[in-house]
This record gives structure tokens, C-alpha cells and sequence, in this order.
């Protein structure tokens, strides 16, 4: 209940700030957090920094805990900058809210399509009428995989899929042989280990912008140019790679504007 009215409290003065004009970056990082507001400020401050510096003031990091709190300050035009996952929140934000496009983070999102080493599939097509197990049906990432499969020719209404809370759970349905096939998120904590556990890659889908830096309109074409600029550099400095380290990233991309723009209608068709 702290950590609620914590982040509460630092969301309205995120509001105040931007109205005394200091900038505020507003950080979500989906429901794999279980961060409390001061680890995320440790964790984020130097991105605002580097923001900062662009921009030649102070940047403060503040904690989005809940969806609802984030995407009503977007609509809101409460945050200056907002870095989230999943992505589509911030997509939402640049098309309905206003936001523009910075940067999203290295590497890009994909949807993994999994199963265990010792499957007999081989071609994606192969997965037709399988035991299919992905996140749960609202999530981002259920939502990328089904887009992916869907442009696949594989149509998920058709098809024997059990769904999921949690991802670690995708890997345990498939090590118990509840079922067949896997989808992931290539950022999750078990892509990262498929291999000593036993799995394989399958179908690796089309790349998504992943962790994406959407601003607030006031800032005009060539602040937004001089924050891309330090995030794109960040990896060359010297101190650059611990403070990407610490985000759990391996660089900031500028250049998919179009991509973020695109993303829903992606997702929705």
C-alpha cells in the first residue's frame, strides 16, 4: 500500500513539475516489475540524465506501478516522457494522445515460437493442430504472437491453445508435455535460457520496437533530435555501458518511427 501511494504521490508531482516545466520521465516496465519506486529511480536515472543533458536541464524519473495510471497520464498530457513496455502503451500514446517517437530500446521484440529439443517439428507449419500454450489471451505478447502466426497462415480460432499467466509457465506446459508448442517474448527472463533448459527455437517472428521513448508535443523537432542524438551515442561512452547494463538493454535505436506508428494496426488486424 506504501509503494501504491508512493508512486501516487510522485505521479501528481510528475504533473506539477510539468507545469513548472521540468521535465518528468515516466517510467512503466509491465507486469515483470516487482521494483519499488527508489530501485527504479536507481535503475533509470542516468537515461534521464543523458535526456537531460540534452536538453540542458534537470530530468526527474517517477514510477508508472499501474496501466490504468499510465495511460491516463498520457491522455491526460501529464508526463513529459514516458519509457514502457509493452509497446503498445506508448504506441497508444503517440496515436491518441499526441506523444512522439525518441528511441526504443536494443535489441527489438520478437515473438518466439518454441519447443523441446527433442520435438519432431521442424517448419513453423508444421505446429497446424498441436497442443499450443502462449501467454495469457489479453497480454502484449499473446497479442504479437497471434498477429505473427495470423501472417503465417495460422489462424489461432482454429487451433488448441491454452493460455497462461505467466511465461515461465509457457516452458513448464511444454517440459511436462502438456503441450507441444510455445510463444514467448525474446526478451523474457526463459528465452534467455531455453537452450540449458532443454528447449529450441522454432519460428522467430517479424522484429517489433521493444521498451519505446515517446515524448510530450511541446518539445519541438530539434530537442527531440538532440535526445537522440546522447541515447544513439550512449553505447560509445565509457559509462554508457553500465548505465545500458543496469536498463537491461543494449542501446537505444532512433530510427522506427514508422514502426511504432504502424504496431496497432499490426496488432488489431
Amino acid at each position: 500500500m506504501g509503494v501504491l501511494c508512493l508512486s501516487a504521490f510522485m505521479l501528481l508531482a510528475a504533473g506539477a513539475a510539468r507545469a513548472e516545466t521540468q521535465p518528468v520521465l515516466v517510467i512503466s516496465e509491465g507486469t515483470s516489475g516487482g521494483l519499488d519506486h527508489a530501485q527504479v529511480i536507481a535503475k533509470y536515472q542516468d537515461v534521464a540524465n543523458v535526456i537531460g543533458q540534452a536538453l540542458r536541464t534537470k530530468v526527474s524519473v517517477v514510477f508508472a506501478r499501474e496501466f490504468a495510471t499510465l495511460e491516463n497520464g498520457m491522455k491526460a498530457g501529464k508526463f513529459d516522457f514516458v519509457m514502457a513496455r509493452p509497446s503498445d502503451y506508448p504506441a497508444r500514446g503517440m496515436r491518441d494522445s499526441g506523444y512522439q517517437y525518441v528511441a526504443n530500446a536494443k535489441p527489438a521484440g520478437q515473438c518466439l515460437i518454441i519447443v523441446p529439443k527433442d520435438s519432431p517439428l521442424k517448419k513453423l507449419e508444421e505446429a497446424r493442430g498441436k497442443r499450443l500454450v502462449m501467454p495469457e489471451q489479453v497480454s502484449y505478447m499473446s497479442r504479437f504472437c497471434r498477429a505473427e502466426l495470423r501472417d503465417q497462415g495460422i489462424n489461432l480460432a482454429s487451433e488448441n491453445v491454452k493460455y497462461v499467466r505467466e511465461q515461465a509457465a509457457v516452458t513448464f506446459f511444454l517440459a511436462n508435455k502438456f503441450s507441444d508448442v510455445g510463444a514467448i517474448a525474446s526478451y523474457s527472463g526463459p528465452a534467455k535460457k531455453l537452450d540449458q533448459e532443454g528447449f529450441r527455437i522454432l519460428h522467430s517472428s517479424v522484429q517489433k520496437p521493444y521498451f519505446p521513448l515517446v515524448a510530450h508535443s511541446r518539445f519541438d523537432p530539434a530537442q527531440i533530435k538532440a535526445i537522440q542524438r546522447e541515447l544513439e551515442g550512449l553505447s560509445a561512452k565509457p559509462e554508457g555501458a553500465e548505465i545500458l547494463k543496469r536498463v537491461g538493454i543494449t542501446g537505444f535505436e532512433t530510427g522506427n518511427e514508422a514502426a511504432m506508428k504502424d504496431l496497432l494496426a499490426w496488432l488489431e488486424k
